[in-house]
């Protein structure tokens, strides 16, 4: 079961490394809504979504914060060159947490890459989804917790 509607953000601890800077909850929460994504290097579906999400980072980079989470989900993927070649490939500049130890996983009790978290600014879950497409019914979310009229 992922984390509830309205559930606080979990705390950002745990990470195996960092890539891109770090962040933690303090500097996200209270600034501005933030979208934390979950991929894998070994995930096809998260590669094929990766330009919808750099498009929100950048078309929306004053008012939404951006994060991936690398959920490894084999050996394979515990290969931090290759975690950073494919985030290069795929244009990944935002800040990654690379979770070897599922700790963020398993705080945001996520299942699924790739898999999306809107919260507003107060750190209040406002929206997930998992899986590939459905990327309008997330730009429609992303739009509601920056208040921008459709």
């Amino acid at each position: 079961m992922a984390l509830k509607l309205r559930s606080q953000m979990p705390e950002l601890e745990g990470a195996s490394t960092w890539l891109n800077g770090e962040v933690s909850k303090s500097d996200l929460v209270g600034d501005k809504p933030t979208l934390i994504h979950f991929w894998s290097i070994s995930c096809g579906l998260c590669k094929e979504a990766m330009p919808n999400v750099n498009e929100f980072r950048d078309q929306y980079k004053d008012k939404l914060n951006v994060i991936a989470v690398h959920m490894p989900r084999s050996e394979k993927d515990l290969d931090l060159e290759e975690i950073k070649k494919v985030a290069a490939e795929h244009e990944i500049t935002q800040p990654i947490f690379v979770d070897d130890e599922h700790k963020l996983t398993d705080a945001f009790e996520n299942e699924y890459v790739p898999a999306y978290y809107v919260f507003d600014e107060e750190g209040q879950l406002r929206h997930f989804q998992a899986g590939g497409g459905g990327m309008k019914m997330l730009t429609k979310r992303v739009n509601r917790v920056l208040g921008i009229k459709e």
